[in-house]
């Protein structure tokens, strides 16, 4: 049993109602069968009804319902990757992605490097369900959550969390729910969604306390791309394009409680589900900053920029190959004049959008192929790096360098650095920033250096990487906390 499954301590947690434990553990009560969230305001049960489960996947795996009170669909992601399995990490993120809608777990172990067998056997350790029974719950939750929140026709509901048809939408509701989706709309308080031309919902997105939502939105805004990006009035917004559907999202922070709410309008709503795995990532929403802290606040520098700001998060992305572009186009010129290029490539190589009239929003960011194809004869950056962007583009097109994160860590920067004019300070950028991986470390970053220089003495690569030894694996966290305060 790992620490955060000691009974003591999820004791502790469940009778003071800690909000910091949201999502890392589910409570069973074998008597009423059904498992809630360590905050649900329900009178407590005797501590001899009471088993605890890792994730509500194992809860729903041993037969119970989620409450209706505390509705533990939306607590916070359960972050897998909390020191436990990089293996289990990657699974989840391919799992939220679709892996197993069409695709089966000896697949996903296929992708992963592992088999199948061993998958299983890690899932039963850090989730406490198999990968197909998490996948099953995950898609029957957010179903719930759209019939709870929205007022999306039911129909549209179990196109958007991976259904198919209403038909098996109802079927499981009845087992895991013992309602029908028509009862439980009934039951909720209010609407959140209006759905007209095309498709438009609000969906909130929790998190773990704390969040430094001012720090991260500032991120963005510096870093926007003209005609893709646009950040006012506190709200991050893009244009989105995916594989059967493109739009729009906006992502501001909620007024009450620990949540962001995202807007979504689109062509279709059966990615919807993709979208909302994307933004969490992209706001780094599934991280457990008490887990990150008691690891990286054993290093007197970095424990001192935590009490600063203990709310600091890893800004993630929307793309991958965006975010790769990013890096290599960002290479040894300012912040200011990369976004300014970026703004080019968008307009050159990108697809135009129209859907909104907004023209803070008119393209959508080109993806590997049109990158590809493009003429980018016109665009002010070295001819080196034009034809790094290129082959880029076309290891991505020919799947030789896949943005999933499925391989790990070194394999994704060994690979990406095969690529002419990509070396390793860019290879773990993207994977920090893209891929989602905490422990991806650019060690020869000049921020990082001046940020643990001791007086006129500036330690080697070969020292950082000493030091960080300490920071696994968490070392891209570290690393957000050293680029503070610079200058």
């Amino acid at each position: 049993m790992n620490t955060m499954m000691d009974r003591d301590v999820c004791d502790r947690a469940r009778l003071a109602r800690d909000p910091r434990f949201d999502g890392l553990f589910f409570i069973g009560v074998k008597t009423t069968g059904i498992y809630c969230r360590p905050i649900c305001p329900a009178p407590s049960p005797r501590p001899k009804n009471i088993v605890y489960y890792p994730s509500a996947a194992a809860a729903a795996a041993a037969g119970l319902r989620p409450c209706l009170r505390c509705r533990p669909e939306t607590a916070p992601g359960t972050p897998a990757w909390n020191g436990t399995s990089a293996t289990v990490s990657r699974a989840l993120h391919l799992i939220r992605q679709g892996a197993l809608d069409s695709g089966s777990v000896d697949d996903l172990a296929a992708r992963l490097g592992v088999g199948a067998r061993h998958l299983r056997r890690l899932f039963r350790q850090h989730i406490g369900a198999t990968p197909k029974a998490l996948a099953d719950n995950q898609r029957l939750l957010f179903a719930k959550r759209l019939v709870v929140e929205t007022d999306m026709p039911i129909t549209q509901a179990a196109l958007a969390a991976g259904y198919g048809s209403i038909r098996r939408l109802n079927a499981a509701f009845r087992k895991h729910v013992d309602r029908t989706p028509s009862q439980l709309r009934r039951s909720r308080p209010q609407a959140r969604l209006r759905s007209d031309s095309g498709f438009r919902c609000t969906l909130t997105l929790p998190y773990r306390p704390p969040y430094d939502w001012e720090r991260m939105l500032t991120f963005f805004q510096e870093r926007a791309i003209p005609g893709v990006e646009w950040v006012d009035g506190g709200t991050y917004h893009r244009t989105i394009r995916l594989s059967t559907t493109c739009g729009t999202l906006a992502v501001r922070h909620a007024q009450k409680g620990h949540t962001l709410d995202l807007e979504v309008c689109m062509t279709d709503s059966r990615e919807l589900m993709a979208v909302v795995d994307r933004v969490r990532r992209m706001f780094d929403l599934d991280a457990n900053p008490r887990a990150i802290h008691q690891t990286l606040s054993l290093d007197p520098l970095l424990a001192e920029r935590i009490r600063k700001s203990p709310g600091v998060r890893l800004p993630g992305s929307w793309d991958p190959f965006e975010t790769a572009v990013r890096a290599i186009v960002g290479q040894q010129i300012s912040v200011k004049g990369a976004v300014t290029q970026l703004g080019r490539i968008a307009s050159t190589a990108g697809v135009p959008y129209g859907g909104n009239g907004n023209p803070h929003l008119a393209w959508f960011f080109p993806d590997a192929g049109d990158m590809a194809a493009a003429d980018m004869a016109g665009i002010g950056m070295p001819q080196k790096r034009k034809e790094t962007l290129r082959q880029l583009a076309r290891h991505v097109v020919a799947g030789s360098l896949p943005f999933d994160s499925a391989g790990g860590l070194s394999p994704f920067v060994v690979t990406m650095t095969a690529i002419p004019g990509i070396g390793e300070w860019t290879a773990n950028y993207v994977a920090m920033r893209a891929l989602g991986e905490p422990d991806a470390f650019p060690a020869s970053d000049l921020g990082i250096m001046k940020a643990l220089q001791g007086g006129d003495t500036r330690p080697t690569v070969k020292q950082v990487m000493s030091r960080a030894e300490a920071w696994r694996p968490w070392r891209a966290y570290a690393t957000i906390y050293l680029w503070q305060e610079q200058g």
